[in-house]
């Protein structure tokens, strides 16, 4: 037995889209629980990712990319990544190594004096570090904190795991005391339902180009258990136009096949048992602006600026 006291709490990751949110709250899970892909605001809600570390249990929010929202669905994104910075414990800014002091990361800083309470400790992690030197590193650390004063520094590559062992152990120190929120086993707070769906949307994604990855999403339909052990997952995905459509089915619905079986065979993987998955494409011109499509990706329907 251990005298070390029981610690648990949340910890929201933000920063600009592509900052390395995603791959970072995988890294810390040891599970992928988070879609990744070289596209930015690939992360649309909320998605909390479950680690232990010690007697502490870390509750990672992986949240959508901070930029200027432009329409419906950037506003609900960007509401759902400051949601997630004011329910946390702790927050942890990323800011990519090679991109430094950008615009985008002024605003953050700008806002998180506005927005985060004098409880709540800020974390810098300068992410992607193998891509810069360190005279450049230590420069942009001293610009960083003379713009913002974070409780500590650490210097992190997610992709590759280099220093995420100790931003794990300090954030583990840094929880309240109490009783673990979750059963030890479980490593993601999302419907499987969603997560199946995030997982069909990222196969979308990696395999369609430019603006259209945007223009769709996923939700799952219906869920069926069987007695063999099995699954059946009926999903559609929605896109705006007919000539979406076409695009995602492919030619003699190529696309869509091999879209498919990549998302079969993850969605398999991460319940470890067979799943019988069935995809339908339908055109909904205006699902961007429909309150149910929101409520499926776990967002608010939002108007205004906010």
């Amino acid at each position: 037995m251990t005298d070390t006291p029981a610690r648990a709490g949340f910890v929201a990751l933000i920063g600009e889209p592509n900052a390395g949110k995603s791959t970072l709250t995988n890294r810390m899970v040891g599970a992928k629980v988070s879609i990744v892909t070289h596209k930015v605001q690939t992360t649309r809600t909320r998605i909390r990712g479950v680690a232990i570390e010690g007697a502490s249990q870390i509750v990672f929010v992986d949240t959508p990319g901070l930029f200027r929202p432009r329409r419906r669905l950037d506003r609900a994104m960007v509401a759902a990544a400051w949601g997630g910075a004011a329910d946390a414990d702790v927050v942890v800014l990323l800011v990519e190594a090679h991109r430094g002091m950008t615009d985008g990361v002024r605003a953050i800083l700008e806002a998180l004096r506005e927005r985060i309470t004098p409880k709540q400790k800020v974390v810098l992690a300068i992410n992607k570090i193998d891509r810069v030197k360190s005279e450049e590193l230590l420069a942009l650390t001293a610009e960083l904190n003379a713009a913002y004063p974070f409780a500590e520094t650490f210097m992190i590559s997610a992709e590759k795991g280099h220093g995420v062992v100790d931003l794990r152990r300090w954030l583990a120190e840094e929880l309240p005391e109490g009783p673990w929120l979750y059963p030890e086993d479980q490593i993601a707070d999302l419907p499987m339902r969603l997560i199946a769906a995030e997982m069909t949307r990222e196969k979308l994604t990696l395999r369609l180009h430019e603006e259209l990855p945007y223009q769709l999403t996923v939700e799952t339909e219906s869920w069926q258990e069987r007695k063999d052990g099995s699954v059946r997952i009926d999903q559609v995905v929605y896109v705006a136009r007919d000539g979406h459509k076409g695009i995602v089915l492919g030619n003699k619905g190529e696309t869509i096949k091999a879209i498919s079986t990549a998302a079969r065979a993850e969605i398999s993987d991460f319940l470890g048992r067979p799943v019988h998955l069935f995809l339908q494409v339908k055109v909904r011109e205006n699902w961007l602006e429909e309150a149910a499509r929101y409520s499926e990706m776990g967002l608010e329907f939002r108007d205004g600026n906010t």
